[in-house]
């Protein structure tokens, strides 16, 4: 079965540490600590598969290039964000729609949006129990660590044989 992890955008920005930067690939423009944990996630367990879900421009493969800073919230409808259908244009051309199952690593407001684009599809929620962002952190870091020490523990079982 395909996956598909999605991962929020942030509010800090690495034009925010360096204002002249110019354009950055989308993996490398969010910097706050969770966008930088939940994007920490996605690489590890879906290496090949994870794409970044931005208010101003919709699903941004991590090579995709953001051509400088911006503040736009789903939060705020009055910065414009991108709306459902044109997310949902977005998931049809790049192909979204070809994954069975979405892992999506987001608080409630995205996940809203996640479930409004992909009705069809089985969507996972690692974070939905939490109780706000501390443990949302804190789920993620157990989660890299345990996966991190059980790749350690094979690498060591594979140089034993």
């Amino acid at each position: 079965m395909r996956t598909l992890c999605i991962v929020p955008c942030g509010k800090k920005k690495i034009w925010d540490k360096n204002p002249d930067i110019g354009p950055q690939k989308a993996e490398d423009v969010y910097i706050g600590p969770f966008a930088t944990k939940c994007k920490e996630y996605a690489k590890l367990f879906y290496p090949t598969s994870w794409i970044i879900l931005s208010a101003k421009y919709g699903f941004l493969f991590p090579n995709e290039f953001v051509p400088g800073p911006y503040d736009v919230s789903f939060n705020d409808k009055n910065t414009n964000p991108i709306t459902i259908l044109e997310l949902k244009n977005q998931a049809e051309e790049k192909q979204l729609y070809k994954f069975e199952k979405i892992v999506a690593l987001s608080g409630k407001n995205y996940i809203h949006i996640i479930q409004s684009v992909f009705r069809n599809k089985e969507i996972f929620e690692p974070l939905n129990n939490c109780g706000g962002i501390g443990y949302m952190m804190s789920k993620l870091k157990n989660a890299i660590e345990k996966r991190i020490l059980l790749l350690l523990m094979c690498v060591k079982v594979t140089k034993l044989i």
